[in-house]
């Protein structure tokens, strides 16, 4: 659902939409713009030099097509990327392999998924992989479950606003009432559990990592296969993970001890 008309501006309108086309399109030229768009050349061609001067698009030669610009790019970046942060979670999670022994990793958020920005492998024989830079449905992970926590109702229902939820494995959440239930009990004890729900045989915890701001919110996790977590374990690592987020010099807000 767009805009109400009532309430829109044209051109920001036009722009935000040209700018959603860098979603699809790795290249565009004006002729290319005005037709998705329906607009006239002319003032798709205003639209691009305008980015273009703000850094949010890039023009390939002259006469060429236009491709995301750095500012662009630096918008979509997720948590856990930039330099000093990065180096500080690196920090973290070679603590945090030690402490628990399975592979822990960073993940953030994006839209309804999170990435795995970083992690460190367990040394154990049969263990979890690392998958740095790999997407999941948050909704069937613990990091992503954790970091949905931090947001409010309203937040979710806009996020996902179907009641059905995709289901990964036969252990997965696949409404949205189940899943707004659990991340309620997620904020009592600050901890978040998947039990076989996106990978079947592997259970994890996380909890929050928080960064120096809301851009840099990233949840720490550890996984390990299921005969390695039981809840007993998963609830051990989750406070071996506290104790490694803090680390990072503001670990989120403060938790209720797991029961």
């Amino acid at each position: 659902m767009g805009p109400s008309r009532d309430h829109t501006i044209e051109s920001l309108d036009t722009g935000l939409r040209l700018m959603q086309l860098f979603l699809t399109h790795d290249s565009l030229t004006v002729t290319e713009a005005a037709g998705l768009l329906s607009i006239g050349r002319s003032t798709a061609h205003r639209v691009l030099s305008t980015l273009e001067g703000r850094g949010f698009a890039i023009r390939e030669a002259p006469g060429g097509g236009y491709s995301a610009g750095p500012e662009l790019a630096r918008l979509g970046r997720p948590a856990g990327f930039a330099g000093a942060v990065r180096e500080q979670v690196a920090a973290v999670l070679e603590d945090a392999v030690l402490r628990t022994g399975e592979t822990v990793q960073s993940a953030a958020l994006i839209g309804d998924q999170i990435m795995i920005t970083d992690g460190r492998e367990s040394p154990h024989p049969v263990r979890v992989m690392l998958e740095t830079g790999r997407t999941h449905p948050a909704h069937a992970t613990s990091g992503g479950k954790m970091l949905l926590s931090r947001m409010t109702t309203e937040q979710l229902c806009t996020l996902y606003p179907q009641e059905r939820l995709a289901e990964v494995t036969p252990h997965t959440l696949t409404s949205r009432a189940a899943l707004l239930a659990e991340l309620a009990d997620i904020r009592a004890c600050g901890y978040a559990l998947s039990r076989g729900e996106s990978v079947r045989g592997m259970n994890a915890v996380a909890v929050p990592l928080t960064g120096p701001g809301r851009r840099d919110r990233l949840a720490l996790t550890a996984a390990a296969p299921a005969d390695r977590g039981g809840d007993a374990a998963l609830v051990r690592r989750a406070e071996e993970l506290r104790l490694s987020a803090a680390l990072l010099g503001a670990a989120g807000e403060p938790a209720a001890h797991p029961h």
